[in-house]
């Protein structure tokens, strides 16, 4: 199967993922300032999930840039990572509408933890066998800023039991260090690229 399929079905599933978190953000009812005062805590957390469902996009696109065909296990994979991104909404809108609460900002957590696990699945399902994929193996290395996430997102679950603002903290961490597309990603599709010019070169010169 062609990574093309792929790519498209995820991205109808993560743009119903962003519809479905700004619908939960009722309209206040009244007209001044003290009537927007309650939907801070849900736009807060809309905008966190916002970026999180972003980062994935992003980093999805450029992770697939370097696939071209999909054995059966990476759509189940994929299929995985897409579940625990679609229960953001759910996660989004308790942890707003009950102002950060312990269990709704511990829940958030698991959500991403869940999400990073499944995000490293994919990856280790793109480069197995029998469509092994070489170029991506090399891009991705040790990744120890993945691994460096899930022990973020565990840290915070704890700590969202002691103090949520801490844990919202450090979920905003792991964001930041996902903000800016991934270059390991990146570094390897341009270099992939310059090697199709060069055989692209090579060929028109000898014809």
């Amino acid at each position: 199967m062609k990574s093309s399929r792929l790519e498209a079905f995820s991205d109808g599933v993560l743009a119903i993922i962003i519809t479905i978190m700004v619908l939960e953000m009722k309209v206040p009812q009244g007209t001044d300032g003290n009537a927007l005062a309650p939907m801070l805590p849900v736009f807060a957390t809309y905008a966190l999930s916002f970026v999180y469902v972003g980062i994935y996009w992003n980093n999805h696109h450029h992770l697939f840039q370097l696939t071209e065909r999909l054995g059966g296990l990476a759509l189940w994979a994929n299929l995985h990572l897409l579940f625990w991104l679609s229960l953001i909404p759910f996660v989004t809108g308790w942890m707003g509408q009950n102002q950060f609460a312990p269990l709704p900002t511990a829940l958030y957590g698991v959500v991403l933890l869940f999400s990073a696990i499944a995000w490293k699945m994919l990856q280790a399902a793109l480069v197995a066998r029998p469509h092994r994929n070489v170029r991506l193996q090399a891009a991705l290395g040790s990744d120890l800023k993945g691994l460096f996430s899930i022990g973020l997102y565990g840290l915070g679950i704890g700590l969202a039991f002691v103090q949520p603002w801490i844990a919202l903290v450090l979920y905003l961490l792991v964001a930041g260090i996902w903000f800016l597309p991934d270059r390991r990603f990146e570094k390897a599709v341009e270099a992939s690229q310059r090697t199709a010019n060069e055989d692209q070169g090579k060929r028109s010169g000898t014809t």
